[in-house]
């Protein structure tokens, strides 16, 4: 999708440029060199890249000069509070950040950045444009301030209308409509607020559901990967007598351990920050986190992986070998009646 994105700015006149590999090399600040260099004015990435800039203490706004740009865009997984922080304060003052999110199926945003509107911490500034987008509760009633599905309630500009090989379109109503008939349901959790932003607590497939209480992995991401021993981490839920309990993976930074005290470090920061019920169950290390291609988690794959499931579309992920990390695990495996 981005690549549509950044080709059809050409019909505006504008320069584009396109960098394929890896951002960090030869070094760490070789995406904001290359921004210097160029005088890029509109500089897209992933939510992930912000946060490793971060968290890797890079200062681009004092190491080069970023005059001519204005406006940052992130995408690919939410872009938690304090990575807003960090672009405000180590990037550039005076520059739109916008976190963005669509899907590839749409060539476009359900919700985005909008250079009229103010920038609130931690949110998606606004709906895009022809997109009837809100949240729905369980009961499939409209709902502000509260976390659901994000839904399309109206048909948009660049809405697919059929997919390949479906000539009866069972596979493409199975795929948007068969949650709510009539209403495209695209598979996001959210919250749409009373002055129209949104915050995205990531896949509501991949939701926790504790109690029977639907709770984002987004909001635990934040709170342990702020954590400086922390490298990445991944959370799933597991069925576990008659409930599902909330499993934690963290990558640690080289030099940390996964103690008892650092485990329960972990676990009253997440009762402090976010709810009880976010606090994991079970806290394991891992070496590697699974990714797509396009650089999101994959907390599915892991799912089916500790109920002894295979995953078939191995092809899609960028590190696929992680996958194997996550069997066969004891400490998932006493008692699991999945």
């Amino acid at each position: 999708m981005m690549w549509n994105w950044l080709v059809s700015s050409l019909a505006v006149g504008a320069t584009i440029v396109l960098y394929d590999g890896s951002p960090f090399h030869p070094n760490q600040n070789a995406m904001w060199q290359m921004a210097q260099d160029l005088g890029i004015t509109v500089f897209g990435t992933g939510a992930k890249f912000i946060d490793s800039c971060r968290v890797a203490g890079l200062t681009p706004g004092k190491d080069f000069d970023l005059s001519p740009l204005r406006a940052i865009l992130s995408t690919g997984s939410p872009l938690v509070e304090e990575n807003f922080d960090y672009v405000y304060k180590d990037i550039k003052k005076d520059v739109l950040l916008a976190s963005i999110s669509g899907g590839t199926d749409i060539v476009s945003c359900f919700a985005l950045g909008n250079p009229a509107q103010p920038v609130y911490r931690g949110e998606l500034q606004c709906r895009g444009l022809g997109m009837d987008v809100h949240s729905y509760d369980d009961s499939g009633e409209r709902v502000i301030g509260e976390q659901g599905e994000l839904v399309c309630t109206s048909p948009f500009p660049s809405m697919p209308i059929y997919f390949w090989n479906d000539p009866h379109g069972e596979k493409y109503r199975n795929a948007y409509f068969s949650v709510s008939p009539g209403v495209w349901t695209h598979g996001d959790y959210i919250t749409v607020n009373d002055h129209g932003g949104m915050k995205i607590f990531g896949r509501s497939d991949a939701t926790l559901n504790p109690g029977g209480v639907r709770i984002g992995t987004a909001e635990i991401y934040r709170v342990v990967e702020a954590m400086p021993e922390v490298a990445d981490s991944l959370v799933v839920g597991q069925k576990w007598e008659d409930d599902e309990r909330v499993i934690l993976f963290v990558k640690l930074n080289e030099g940390s351990k996964l103690t008892k005290e650092f485990i329960e470090r972990i676990r009253k920061s997440i009762r402090s920050e976010c709810s009880p019920r976010h606090v994991p169950s079970v806290v394991l290390p891992t070496k590697d986190v699974p990714y797509t291609i396009n650089g999101k988690k994959v907390e599915i794959a892991v799912k089916k992986i500790i109920r002894g499931n295979e995953v078939l579309n191995r092809d899609a992920l960028a590190n696929p070998e992680s996958l194997d990390l996550y069997r066969h695990l004891p400490e998932l495996e006493k008692k699991n009646e999945s």
